[in-house]
């Protein structure tokens, strides 16, 4: 049984919100309003539509070319609940799970709300920090700002230090 996500929208089969081919999903709603943000139509979180989770799962699951799938916004942190259903189903299916935040790795873990923690137990690289206007850089992978981090999550909680995720296809 899914569970009822708010989006903005999704895009199939990108290739800027993470690595491989991706299902992105944008949610709906963001506390943080970054100055020059991408997706400012994705910030009222009374706006957007419902999904439910299955659906997503669905679309993910038909795209034989697909990584994974990608949690982008607004804010996904804001809807930690869904999200953790998602992204369990999603490593069911052998994908992995990228999740872009507004926040940084160490304010989520200092929320004190569960499905935060199980949110991040699930992520597999997470892309962190607000978007900085005055540190934009159009030529960092995945983010489009120098401040923000792209954070190998399972070895950093292994590790108990930020680990960064480092693309094999670099060493090419």
């Amino acid at each position: 049984m899914g569970m009822t996500l708010r989006i903005a929208g999704i895009q199939e089969d990108s290739i800027v919100d993470g690595p491989g081919f991706r299902l992105a999903v944008f949610t709906q709603g963001c506390p943080h309003h970054c100055p020059g943000c991408h997706n400012p139509q994705t910030h009222p979180f009374d706006g957007g539509e419902f999904i439910d989770t299955d659906e997503l799962l669905e679309k993910l699951s038909r795209n034989r070319l697909a990584k994974g799938i990608t949690f982008s916004g607004g804010e996904p942190f804001c809807q930690p609940e869904p999200l953790a259903h998602l992204a369990r189903q999603v490593h069911s299916i052998g994908k992995d799970v990228v999740c872009f935040t507004g926040f940084t790795l160490e304010q989520l873990q200092k929320m004190d709300d569960p499905h935060v923690h199980e949110l991040l137990g699930l992520v597999d690289i997470l892309i962190d920090g607000p978007y900085v206007e005055a540190e934009r850089d159009l030529t960092l992978k995945f983010r489009g700002s120098a401040n923000q981090r792209v954070i190998d999550l399972p070895e950093t909680l292994k590790r108990g230090g930020i680990c960064l995720w480092h693309d094999p296809y670099d060493d090419i």
